[in-house]
């Protein structure tokens, strides 16, 4: 007797609207996911959509638990963070979850807000990770936070601040705090696959 098996459930993609917190005005992306990606993946889709440089740690927190790179949190004791390259997309999101946060860097401590904007059925156009749209520009690594963020924008729109100089050195020339470019964020995300 033949078993029967059982049909192939339809990909699901996600559309998520990402902003990071607690700064303005407001850095954002919207992507589209597929429900298969694992959360390791969508750290790295994450990054390369805002212009982040996958220099630091990294946390979810989705629906009371927590997710990472256990791999390194381990040496510090805990226990409670799972291996986010265990766990993808649609199984911590399901239908229910609506919304999430996403830390990075937490010495500069930037907490994304992630929204659940919508889930659709997979087509030949969504597929794959890809960067709808955003606005304004990521800070740039090792800033130092919300405020030293601010005190970059300052001195770098102020050719005669004491640390102007020093700041377009580091940061390797002017910094467009408006500038995000979505054809460059996808180019990043599509080197991923």
């Amino acid at each position: 007797m033949a078993t029967l098996k059982k049909p192939a459930e339809a990909q699901r993609i996600y559309q998520l609207h990402i902003a990071l917190q607690v700064i303005a005005p407001i850095i954002w992306r919207r992507l589209w996911i597929p429900g298969n990606l694992k959360l390791s993946k969508l750290d790295r889709v994450i990054q390369e959509a805002f212009g982040w440089t996958n220099s630091h740690l990294h946390e979810f927190r989705i629906a009371g638990e927590r997710y990472g790179m256990t791999e390194i949190e381990s040496m510090d004791g805990d226990e409670d963070l799972k291996d986010d390259k265990k766990f993808t997309v649609s199984k911590v999101l399901k239908d229910c979850v609506k919304e999430f946060e996403y830390g990075y860097d937490f010495g500069d401590g930037w907490r994304h807000r992630v929204v659940v904007e919508g889930i659709m059925a997979q087509t030949p156009y969504n597929d794959w990770p890809l960067c709808l749209t955003g606005e304004n520009a990521c800070p740039p690594e090792d800033v130092g936070g919300t405020g030293g963020y601010e005190e970059f924008l300052e001195s770098m729109a102020d050719p005669e601040a004491d640390d102007h100089f020093e700041n377009w050195c580091w940061n390797g020339g002017p910094f467009d705090p408006k500038g995000f470019d979505v054809n460059s964020a996808n180019a990043r995300i599509r080197k991923l696959r």
